[in-house]
């Protein structure tokens, strides 16, 4: 075993050790509580708040939320293409079943099985993704959308959703994805501000 595979190995063995102590009230109740508030950052949801600030941008005239829209839309499908792609090719068993049933495997594979697909954390991915683009365009969305976001990512270590290492990795995909789309929009619309409609 080479010098980075012994690194790997030691960074993977923190990451366990520390997210399964995380995890220990993972069955309490407001754990539980907090798992399923933060699942308001799954794809559909996520989609629908995306999809629902456009409309609201439209019937109020306002163009930083039908830019905002927009831009949270495609900041959320280019995350979730992202870290697909990654599930798709690594298995890795949740802390959860880890915990409960000893099964740590992490490795190269393709499983369908939804607790093989730990890393990365979509959750994580999309609700940076979307914090990023809301803040960039809507008026006094940032400091929301950050607090959402760090929530959504801090609950999942600790429900037994995700090791920390998936939670860092989701996070930098959704703050790189947003970036990219930030990137376009900034070239196909270069003079975009925050004004509302009518001004």
């Amino acid at each position: 075993m080479n010098t980075a595979q012994t690194a790997a190995k030691r960074v993977e063995q923190v990451d366990r050790r520390l997210t399964h102590d995380a995890a220990a009230g993972k069955d309490s109740a407001p754990v539980q509580w907090a798992s399923w508030v933060g699942e308001i950052a799954d794809q559909p949801q996520l989609i629908t708040a995306s999809i629902a600030t456009i409309a609201a941008g439209v019937v109020g005239g306002r163009r930083d939320l039908m830019r905002g829209g927009a831009r949270m839309l495609a900041a959320h499908l280019v995350a979730t293409a992202a870290k697909s792609a990654i599930k798709h090719s690594i298995d890795r068993a949740r802390p959860r079943k880890a915990i409960d049933e000893g099964d740590d495997r992490f490795e190269p594979g393709d499983s369908d099985d939804h607790q093989l697909n730990s890393f990365p954390s979509g959750h994580t991915a999309g609700a940076v993704a979307v914090a990023r683009a809301a803040a960039r365009e809507i008026d006094g969305a940032a400091a929301p959308a950050a607090i959402g976001a760090i929530a959504v990512a801090a609950i999942q270590p600790v429900a037994g959703n995700h090791y920390l290492t998936d939670v860092l990795v989701g996070g930098a995909i959704g703050w790189l994805s947003e970036a990219l789309v930030d990137a376009a929009f900034r070239r196909l619309a270069p003079h975009g501000t925050d004004e509302r409609l009518g001004r």
